[in-house]
Parts: C-alpha cells; sequence; structure tokens
C-alpha cells in the first residue's frame, strides 16, 4: 500500500513556507491506519526490541503508540504536555525553534530497567522524541528503540537521537 497516497500536503501551515505533512486522511482511511500499524508491528518484531512499554508523545503518538501497544501485547505510557497530568511527574524541559516547551510523564508510569520503544506519528528535528528519550533514560529505563510513521529526511532528526533502532514508514 502506498501510504504517501493516504497523507495530505497542506503549504503554509502552520507559517508560509511550511509543507505541512497531515496525517489526518491516513488516520481517517481504515485500511491505511490498519496497514500502518500492522506494518510498523511488523518491523519492530523484526527489530527484536521486545519493549515492555510503548511511551507515545501528546498528541498523535497516543494514537499511533496505543495501537502499537495493543498489537505488541505491552503496556502504553502517554507523555503530555505540563499541566495535564494528575499526579506526581517527572518533567523535561526542551528547546524549540521559538521558545521552549515541558513534557510530563507520571512518576509511577516509568520503572528503572524497564524496555521502551517510543512512538510518534512524524520525526523532523527529533526534539520532542530526543527530549522524551531523556526523560526515559533518566529514570533508569532502557530505550530500545523509536517508530514515526513519517520522517522529514532533510531535518535531520535522526542525529539529534540517542543511538537506537529507528524505524521509519515513510520518508520524505
Amino acid at each position: 500500500m502506498d501510504l504517501k497516497s493516504l497523507i495530505r500536503d497542506i503549504p503554509d501551515f502552520p507559517k508560509p513556507g511550511i509543507l505541512f505533512r497531515d496525517i489526518t486522511t491516513l488516520l481517517s482511511d481504515p485500511e491505511g491506519l490498519r496497514y500502518s500499524i500492522d506494518l510498523l508491528t511488523q518491523k519492530c518484531i523484526d527489530a527484536n526490541f521486545q519493549a515492555e512499554y510503548v511511551v507515545g508523545m501528546e498528541s498523535r503518538g497516543f494514537i499511533f503508540g496505543s495501537l502499537l501497544a495493543y498489537k505488541l501485547g505491552v503496556g502504553f505510557i502517554p507523555v503530555r504536555k505540563k499541566g495535564k497530568l494528575p499526579a506526581p511527574v517527572y518533567s523535561i524541559e526542551y528547546a524549540l525553534e521559538y521558545g521552549t516547551d515541558c513534557l510530563e510523564v507520571h512518576q509511577d508510569a516509568l520503572h528503572p530497567g524497564s524496555r521502551i520503544l517510543i512512538v510518534d506519528d512524524l520525526i523532523a528535528t527529533g526534539g520532542t522524541a530526543s527530549a522524551t528519550a531523556k526523560l526515559v533514560l533518566d529514570v533508569g529505563c532502557k530505550l530500545v528503540g523509536f517508530g514515526f510513521i513519517i520522517e522529514l529526511q532533510d531535518l535531520q532528526g535522526r542525529k539529534n537521537l540517542p543511538d537506537v533502532p529507528i524505524i521509519t514508514l515513510v520518508q520524505y
């Protein structure tokens, strides 16, 4: 299946000069969604990650991460923007091109030594994925890999990630 045909290009969003890769069209296509999750699952099995948990970042990482966790038979852990989680959290602040942001995870969700697979819809510069990896590693978890639906290769986000396997389904 050609996943690129199910991903919509939106020029000049969120600002002029940006070509936004919109996955809502992929999500709304039952066969495309099923295919993307099945393919990501198979690639994770082939990579022998043996993850105990999938960690997904707000918000599209929740979609792909929870579906992948279900298919792999492992737990799912959400990483959220600051102030969205009700129990005590671990936090990490990270740089964006226009300022900073903060990610949080419940303290009782991550257990030292746990094998973690980080999943999101897209890797661009790698900032969010890198911050999530640091959060996971700082707790003492073992990061086994990353999974993304889309990779924007020109932005070289891979260079900003720890040296673990990275799976992507579609490259631009």
